[in-house]
Order: C-alpha cells, then structure tokens, then sequence
C-alpha cells in the first residue's frame, strides 16, 4: 500500500471509545516530539547568552517552555480534529480516535498554555514569557487557520517555531540581542527545508482535506524544492554570521560551513525530479540531524572558546 494515499476516515460521529484515555493520550496531546525541539532550542538560546547556571531559572525556562509548548500543540488538535480525522497519518491521535474527549482536549491545552507563560513571567522575566506568548499566539491563530486557507502557511508556522530560541535567549542575558535573533533566524529557516521535505512525502493527505499548501498546488515538485534549496543556502549563509561577527570563534565557523554544506547537498538532491520521494526523506533526516550538531556547535563555542 502506498502510504501518502489517503483513505477515507470515518466521520467524527461515527467515531467511538475503544478505551478510557489514558496518561499516554493526555501526553501524546502535547507532541511531544515537537514540544521538545522548543525546549532544547529554547535551553540552547539560554546557554548562548552564557548567563552563569542559575538552576532554579533554569528548570522554570525548562517547565514554563515545555508547558506552553505542550499546550498550543493540544489546542492546535483541538482546533484540527475535523481536518485530524480525515487525514491517514493522523486519524488515530487521541481525539480523531474518540480516545480523548475534545472538552478534555481544551482545557488541557489552555490549562498547559496559561501556567507555561505564568511560570515563565514569575520565575524568569517578562520578555522570555512574552516570546512565549507570541508563540501560542502565532501558532494557534495565524498558523491553525492558514493552513486551511493560504499557501505560506508552512512560513507562519515556522515563525512560531522560531521564538523559543528567543525564549531562552531572554531568559539568560535579560534582554534582546543581535545573537537572540541570529538563533531566531537560524531556526525559521532551518523549518523551511524541513517541512517541505515532510509536506512532500504527505502531500496526498494534505490535499484530501484541502490544505493549499505549496506541496500541494505544485503536484511536480519543482518549487518545493527549490524553495528548499534557497533556504538551506540562506541558512548556511546565516549560520557563519556568529564567527564573522565575533560571537562564536571561527572553529564554529568551520563547522558550520561544512554542515551548511552537507544540509545543501541534500537540497539539491531534492531538486532533481527522479527520486524526489527518496531524496526528501534524505533532507527530512538530515534536517534532523543538522540542527541539534549546529547548534551544540555554537554553544559549545560560546560557552568555552570564547
């Protein structure tokens, strides 16, 4: 069976309680796999500013991102079940599989949500809760409803999964700086390349229920990958920018060249039309693996070489 084919979903009446929903519902709710790419960014944005190790600011940038992350990606399902349930790879999440009550859904989304900013503007600052903030915000009500409606959809979000660099980046030095929004940028366009290539593979089922994305209305895949491949050349380009200006060493400099390198290698891969479904899984993976390597880089440099 080819797996981007969609098959029809049964409707959401018609859906019924196998089981009583369990912890791993309630927490498979949050994504957590996307939950933590917030935190991790979010702590390396934090580690950058080289505040000195506090650990009770620490844990609550940890606990605060984890919870407003955790919470706008339940809401996002909350507000998606109709659209949830009629796609392939997602029609067995908690609440398109009946397992999780859509009330349940809601206030465990705003409940995660509301104490995540609360935590942060108590035990952190107001700026890191703020950038917190901007991320339910633009995720729910820009990102959510573009994505039935617009073809940028992908970039909206991607500026959603930007912000908790910045999160981290307030949290350590207190204030906004030059390198808190070079992490901003690294993590906006490192999204590009990523969601294209996971927009690619699943474009059948975005287009059963009617998203327009550019995977969608470009049924050869000649712009997705090239709007991957510019991006991946601008996140190479922006990823020197620490060392060239003198707030990482140019040891992160090589390293960040030669994964720049790497990633565009993999873009441009994805350009040629034969094999573009092998190609993409290729870029989806090494996207992967590029991120946490840059940015340990970049950390690892702030920290102890400068």
């Amino acid at each position: 069976m080819n797996p981007l084919v969609s098959t029809p979903a049964p409707s959401l009446p018609a859906l019924a309680t196998v089981r009583a929903a369990t912890v791993s519902d309630y927490l498979e709710l949050t994504k957590p796999g996307l939950s933590l790419l917030s935190v991790l960014t979010a702590m390396a944005g934090y580690a950058a500013a080289r505040p000195g190790f506090e650990v009770g600011r620490f844990l609550a940038l940890t606990v605060g991102t984890a919870l407003a992350a955790g919470g706008a990606a339940a809401l996002n399902q909350f507000l998606e079940v109709d659209t949830d349930s009629r796609m392939r790879r997602t029609q067995n999440r908690p609440l398109p599989a009946g397992r999780v009550t859509t009330g349940s859904a809601f206030v465990l989304g705003a409940g995660l949500s509301f104490g995540g900013v609360a935590l942060l503007l108590a035990e952190v600052n107001g700026l890191a809760a703020l950038f917190a903030g901007l991320t339910i915000v633009t995720y729910l009500f820009l990102y959510t409803p573009a994505k039935r409606t617009s073809r940028w959809s992908t970039e909206i979000g991607a500026i959603a999964g930007a912000f908790p660099p910045l999160i981290g980046w307030c949290a350590g030095a207190g204030a906004l700086a030059a390198p808190g929004w070079i992490l901003f940028g690294l993590l906006l366009l490192w999204q590009i390349p990523h969601f294209m290539a996971i927009a690619w593979m699943y474009r059948n089922d975005y287009a059963a229920v009617g998203f327009p994305m550019l995977a969608v209305r470009d049924p050869a895949g000649g712009k997705v990958a090239a709007w991957s491949l510019l991006t991946a050349v601008l996140l190479t380009g922006l990823s020197l920018l620490p060392a060239w200006l003198g707030f990482c060493t140019w040891i992160y400099g090589g390293v960040a060249a030669g994964l720049g390198a790497a990633f565009t290698v993999l873009a441009v891969r994805f350009v040629r039309p034969a094999g573009r479904m092998r190609t993409a899984r290729q870029l989806f993976f090494g996207s992967i693996a590029y991120l946490p390597l840059l940015l340990g880089a970049l950390v690892v440099d702030r920290l102890f070489l400068r």
